[in-house]
């Protein structure tokens, strides 16, 4: 229960507009995003899950890997283009403010999965 709070306080309530604009451009927004989100981990957090849960947030955020998962997923059914997903994995005739919001809950789930499996196992 704690993890899921601490994710929530990390990924929204820390996170800037500037940083939620510009992390997916710009390695120092992440960074600053990242290291906002990580803090609060470290009082319940072994250094090893510490610096796994930081450094797959930075990748999952920066390159928006969830927008991937998300095409691999549908790919199996579809078989969709890249082309035409690359915004958020999903195909871009489905309505965009749908496709943002799954691929937000997408991100959420590899990033509660990852910090799951590092706090628990490390």
């Amino acid at each position: 229960m704690e993890q899921l709070l601490l994710h929530l306080i990390g990924d929204y309530i820390t996170q800037s507009d500037w940083m939620a604009l510009n992390k997916t451009k710009n390695s120092f927004a992440c960074l600053c995003h990242v290291t906002l989100y990580s803090i609060p981990f470290y009082f319940i957090a072994s250094w090893k899950a510490l610096i796994i849960i930081y450094v797959t947030h930075f990748f999952i955020d920066r390159f928006r890997l969830a927008r991937y998962v998300v095409f691999i997923k549908n790919f199996i059914g579809d078989k969709p283009k890249w082309s035409d997903c690359q915004v958020t994995g999903y195909p871009s005739d489905r309505p965009l403010w749908m496709t943002v919001w799954l691929m937000i809950v997408a991100d959420n789930i590899l990033h509660l999965s990852i910090n799951y499996l590092s706090l628990r196992y490390l």
